[in-house]
């Protein structure tokens, strides 16, 4: 889908996210900037409880057992549905044609991803063992965070080899799933069943839609936000309608890529050769019917090459990683650090990420390439491996959102912990940027990787 010098797509998502990385760091430095800050700190805290109402005639659309939603609520419940239909596109597209297509190319990142879902939840529930609350966050540290962790590659260019930074994305997109599971599983509350099959039957329809071949994505869409609103209130959270309507969106094309590409090579044929001055070439041109046609056939043919998968998910990229991603991180990450203290929660957190995700994803994908179930990544070592391992402990969006979902509207002590926590993330993904940074810059071959594994 978008291709650099590989052809791998997975590779590709490395050049999407590295402006966006620039801009997630500015949004979270403002949070803690606004967090505190004597002059705004009130109005920047109190501005995520203001109410959030869209409402026809009685019913609030953005309303939640009855009550409407706060600002936060607004950016946790719906803005983010639309970063996990992202994320559910980007999973299905790499289980279907991608990194995760094949046993061979999927075992590796994903054995190495379960080890870093694993110690991370090991370390943070002996840090905090015996008490039951700071428990409820033993899953925070367990994520790692696809654009922090790309762009720090990307710091090094082309001195990374190609098969590690594929090694990362496909981790990181195996870690989002794993992401994803948690939440359905243990972030779910009591169920109200007359919604919850009330949404089964609205995914129904969405596969008949898909079995029917609908290709129309505002059909997709439409339905899908009918499927976040019954999800929401019917105790599962709403988040998990992102990526259940992301499986119901066709990732086929409904007569195969020659055929419109054909149709397209036809219809330029078929367009007449046309003389333009250098006078005339800036002026308006006058077309005719037959020639209108021609030019309808060709937009529509090219709007026919691309699935509604991968289309929707290339019109999502610059709003979710330039408008959500950023909202969510300004709205979630402000740390009021005045009488905060580092506590077992925090401690926890930040050595899950920077301890656990390390040795998880590095003993894990080690005990499978000395079994002989897997092969190190082309182009890489065990040093610069373990340095991409340490990379890994870069875990800011997912560990936030489970974060807000372990201790938000759970008490005061909760949302202390909620605070320990948001620092935890912070210190951990801090410390193994930088420390990962260091073992790149000593493991990582002093020229171009790519041309260097070429020549041999």
């Amino acid at each position: 889908m978008h291709e650099i010098k590989n052809d791998s797509s997975i590779a590709g998502l490395i050049k999407r996210y590295v402006s966006a990385s620039g801009l997630l760091i500015f949004a979270t430095l403002a949070a803690l900037v606004c967090a505190n800050s004597s002059a705004i700190s009130e109005s920047y805290f109190s501005l995520w409880q203001m109410p959030v109402t869209l409402s026809i005639g009685g019913f609030n659309v953005f309303s939640h057992g009855g009550h409407a939603m706060s600002l936060m609520d607004f950016i946790n419940d719906f803005l983010m549905f639309f970063f996990f239909l992202s994320v559910g596109l980007e999973i299905k597209r790499e289980i279907l044609c991608g990194e995760l297509s094949t046993r061979q190319k999927a075992l590796l990142p994903v054995i190495g991803a379960c080890g870093g879902m694993l110690i991370p939840v090991v370390i943070f529930y002996i840090v905090c063992s015996g008490d039951a609350l700071a428990e409820r966050g033993c899953a925070i540290p367990m994520a790692t965070d696809i654009a922090f962790s790309l762009g720090v590659l990307s710091v090094f260019g082309k001195r990374v080899p190609a098969g590690l930074k594929i090694f990362l994305a496909a981790l990181a997109v195996a870690d989002d799933l794993g992401g994803i599971i948690v939440i359905a599983i243990f972030y779910s509350q009591g169920l109200e069943w007359s919604y919850l099959l009330a949404a089964i039957a609205v995914i129904a329809i969405l596969l008949y839609c898909n079995w029917s071949d609908v290709r129309l994505k505002q059909v997709y869409m439409g339905l899908g936000f009918v499927l976040w609103y019954l999800v929401l209130n019917s105790g599962i959270h709403a988040t998990i309608a992102g990526v259940a309507l992301a499986f119901c969106i066709p990732a086929n094309l409904s007569r195969g890529t020659r055929y419109y590409l054909e149709n397209i090579r036809d219809c330029i044929n078929k367009y007449p050769d046309i003389d333009v001055t250098e006078a005339d070439r800036d002026k308006p041109m006058v077309l005719s019917k037959e020639e209108i046609q021609h030019l309808r056939r060709i937009e529509s043919a090219s709007d026919y090459l691309i699935s509604p998968l991968q289309d929707i998910e290339d019109y999502l990229y610059y709003p979710i990683n330039f408008m959500v991603i950023p909202v969510f991180a300004f709205a979630n990450a402000g740390v009021a650090f005045d009488g905060l203290t580092f506590g077992d929660v925090a401690l926890g957190v930040m050595l899950g990420l920077l301890l656990g995700k390390f040795l998880g994803v590095l003993s894990f994908s080690w005990l499978s390439m000395k079994l002989g179930i897997c092969q190190m990544p082309a182009g890489g070592n065990w040093k610069s491996f373990a340095s991409v391992c340490m990379v890994c402990g870069i875990g800011f969006t997912v560990s936030m959102f489970i974060a807000e979902l372990s201790f938000r509207g759970a008490g005061a002590e909760a949302a202390e912990y909620l605070d320990e926590a948001k620092l935890g993330i912070l210190a951990g993904t801090i410390a193994s940027a930088l420390t990962g940074c260091i073992m790149l810059n000593f493991t990582l071959p002093k020229g171009d990787a790519q041309a260097a594994q070429a020549q041999k």
